[in-house]
């Protein structure tokens, strides 16, 4: 695999960051006990903790903590044995307390990196290490409604839904080190890729679960100082992610070459007429007037606690493509789609401990059962074909007791009512005719019954071999071993035999 191609010296060159707000899957808010249940009517998950109202106190929800600290490990951050919450100003109508709480100076983690793939087209992968720079957590603002309109511009009026104020938050701030549009769309999907394998958040970015905000500013090469950065919000999938930092890129260098400033701003990403549009000018820390919040006291990570919370970490999806590729001589391709999700790696890995040869595996689980899957909505925790039964079926190929095609035939029944292949294999009489004798004889009688295409097979049309094997796999049910036979055959079409 390539290393990161180096820009052009003295050609433009994109500095992108993001910032990615994780949801974290917790039952209750960051600070209440209200629920955090996606998708009920508005205004139904508020209390008077969520609003600020006099005389309520927030109290840390423990498992925010404990899933705050994973996801940083996972991403090598340091865990900072003591840090705190700060409360950060700003008067939006969907923040109801007019503040929200957060963290500023003293994060929860810091300094940490993560491996990504980039897969550019018409171009070889490369690995690419970006930096990170913090993880700290917080609590979400509520959700406008902008009613006849999708935004502000052109509603008649807005509604608040403050359901999503105080949901737990993992934010997870970038180095910037990324310089396209697709390292910035693989990165984002790396984080997701990583809080799903941990269990923290489900990723889902259409109900809001993950969210990612990017800097962008354009340079003359890879020495020069930074330009303005232009930060993009609304971006509710990875392609977004992709389209609006290549948007974003040509707006500034055409701005930069024509002479015209570009201002450090807030746009947001049109998906429908693919251009980002100004959205308000962009507030620095200072606006914000951070301060300790005095409600809330240090919070203290002990060594021991954060070393018990590293001993339950899975294996992430970066150390599983590697071990995939270098232990099981896997493509770099199957390694990555397998590894995609965790429920598919971990069925894969079940089939080959099973006993199952690890490429045959994966060639029928990214692609029939894939498609199956998919197609059905199902888990790989409920697919009625069991890992053991998909590797029974596997060695059955494997050792020769069934043809491919014959697996074929059997694999939907299999994927929709489980069950052992060898014992449908033994009960309808599917085993693969390895029989030389057996085969010969089908073969002359296929030769007998089409003699105008034995004589024209042996005047030159030697593609009629094809046909040959088609009758003959015809003849006994695709049972027939297809290379046996084919060596069969063709000595009995040029009469050797």
């Amino acid at each position: 695999m390539a290393s990161a191609p180096a820009p052009a010296l003295a050609a433009w060159e994109a500095v992108i960051g993001l910032e990615t707000h994780v949801q974290l899957g917790t039952a209750s808010k960051i600070f209440t006990a209200a629920s955090t249940n996606f998708g009920d009517d508005p205004n139904t998950h508020i209390d008077p903790v969520v609003c600020g109202l006099p005389g309520t106190l927030p109290v840390l929800n423990q498992k925010v903590l404990e899933y705050a600290v994973k996801a940083a490990m996972a991403l090598n951050l340091q865990v900072a044995e003591h840090s705190k919450f700060d409360r950060k100003q700003y008067f939006y109508p969907d923040l109801p307390k007019n503040y929200q709480i957060s963290q500023y100076d003293e994060p929860i983690a810091e300094h940490g990196s993560i491996e990504v793939e980039v897969a550019e087209k018409g171009k070889e992968t490369y690995l690419k290490t970006i930096g990170i720079e913090r993880l700290h957590m917080e609590e979400d603002a509520g959700k406008l409604v902008h009613a006849g309109s999708d935004r502000l511009a052109g509603s008649t009026h807005s509604l608040v839904d403050y359901n999503r104020a105080g949901v737990a938050l993992a934010e997870i701030v970038s180095k910037p080190d990324l310089r396209t549009g697709r390292e910035a769309a693989e990165y984002a999907s790396e984080i997701r890729r990583i809080m799903r394998y941990l269990g923290v958040s489900d990723g889902n970015m259409q109900e809001g679960s993950l969210r990612c905000d990017v800097n962008i500013s354009v340079r003359r090469g890879p020495d020069a100082p930074f330009g303005t950065k232009v930060e993009i919000k609304n971006m509710n999938s990875f392609s977004a992610i992709q389209k609006a930092c290549e948007y974003e890129i040509q707006r500034q260098i055409k701005a930069y070459e024509a002479g015209e400033p570009v201002v450090q701003e807030t746009r947001l990403w049109d998906e429908s007429k693919q251009l980002t549009k100004s959205m308000r000018s962009k507030e620095g820390a200072s606006d914000y007037r951070y301060f300790p919040d005095p409600d809330l006291g240090p919070i203290e990570v002990s060594v021991s606690q954060r070393e018990a919370w590293r001993a339950e970490l899975p294996e992430l999806p970066s150390a599983k493509r590697h071990r995939y590729a270098d232990q099981l001589g896997l493509s770099i391709y199957d390694a990555r789609v397998l590894t995609d999700e965790r429920p598919m790696a971990e069925y894969f890995e079940a089939a080959v401990a099973a006993g199952a040869d690890a490429k045959s595996v994966a060639n029928w689980v990214t692609g029939d059962i894939a498609a199956y899957v998919n197609s059905q909505r199902l888990s790989y925790t409920h697919l009625p074909l069991r890992p053991e039964q998909l590797a029974e079926l596997v060695n059955l190929i494997d050792h020769g007791t069934i043809s491919g095609k014959i697996a074929k035939d059997l694999l939907p029944e299999l994927l929709e009512r489980g069950g052992s292949a060898q014992a449908i294999v033994e009960e309808r009489g599917l085993g693969m005719i390895s029989d030389p004798k057996a085969i010969g004889e089908i073969v002359a009688e296929l030769l007998a019954a089409h003699p105008e295409e034995v004589e024209a097979f042996r005047g030159g049309k030697t593609k009629l071999q094809g046909f040959f094997v088609g009758q003959l796999m015809k003849r006994t049910g695709g049972r027939a071993d297809p290379k046996l036979a084919n060596q069969i055959l063709i000595k009995a079409l040029n009469g050797e035999a």
